[in-house]
């Protein structure tokens, strides 16, 4: 648990940023929602700090509560969430989540794609194998795997190796309240990739111990996104909310002009 005199900082450090983006411009179109979905080991709450920052900007905002059973659930709960949506949608993907948003994202009312920290497969290709020719991170050793094949991370690898430049108070509540992932997920294959036809951006965590920084450098420049390298762990949302809502709003004025 914090102590009560550094929550009050955090509560007001947050409380002053969000009033400091709220005097900032609107974005430009109020039908452009963006659309985020959370990767493996975490839920939607992982993004409860980019969230307000985008809706100071005027944004709507959608975050997807992935089942995590397999790619075909997890697109399709994309997919409802994009079709409830009145116009165009920025589909934002955190790690596991780039898959997701690489398949759901040839939906037409998909303007952009952001992948933080993400998986960014080609159409046939399965996120297992996207790491072959690359270590294996620090952050696999740390897996632990159920009766019914789902995959937790251990909360020594949540703390040392997710969310490392978090405290570790937090990085604790995060393996509590993480969703757990069918294995066999990581083996299913994409059958389209949207970014072959869709603009995107992607946040390279520069000191991410859960896919290897070169491999995430390498996606990137596979896709032709827009680029910005952050000193994070894997969870710059966290860490960095600031930047990662930035990159978002860079991508829904794009989308909007």
């Amino acid at each position: 648990m914090f102590k009560r005199n550094t929550m009050a900082m955090l509560l007001a450090s947050v409380t002053l940023t969000i009033s400091g983006l709220a005097c900032a411009a609107p974005v430009a179109s109020a039908e452009t929602t963006v659309v985020i979905v959370h990767g493996a080991f975490a839920d939607g709450s992982d993004w409860a700090k980019v969230v307000p920052l985008l809706q100071a900007r005027g944004i709507k905002v959608r975050v997807v509560q992935n089942p995590l059973y397999s790619l075909s659930d997890d697109v399709a709960a994309a997919k409802r969430t994009i079709d409830n949506q009145p116009g165009k949608v920025v589909l934002v993907g955190h790690s596991w989540g780039g898959t997701v948003i690489t398949e759901a994202g040839a939906d037409n009312k998909v303007a952009a794609l952001v992948y933080v920290a993400a998986f960014a497969p080609d159409a046939g290709q399965s996120t297992a194998e996207m790491g072959k020719d690359f270590p294996a991170p620090p952050g696999a050793s740390q897996f632990v795997a159920d009766a019914a094949g789902f995959l937790s991370l251990s909360e020594e690898g949540m703390v040392h190796d997710f969310a490392q430049d978090l405290p570790p108070e937090q990085a604790r509540v995060m393996a509590a309240i993480q969703g757990p992932i069918q294995a066999k997920a990581f083996g299913e294959k994409t059958t389209v990739a949207a970014w072959t036809s869709k603009p995107s951006w992607f946040i390279v965590s520069a000191n991410d111990r859960m896919i290897a920084p070169d491999l995430e450098r390498a996606m990137a420049k596979k896709i032709g996104a827009k680029v910005t390298t952050l000193p994070t762990s894997h969870v710059p949302q966290q860490s960095r909310p600031n930047d990662v809502a930035q990159v978002i709003i860079d991508a829904v004025q794009t989308v909007s002009k």
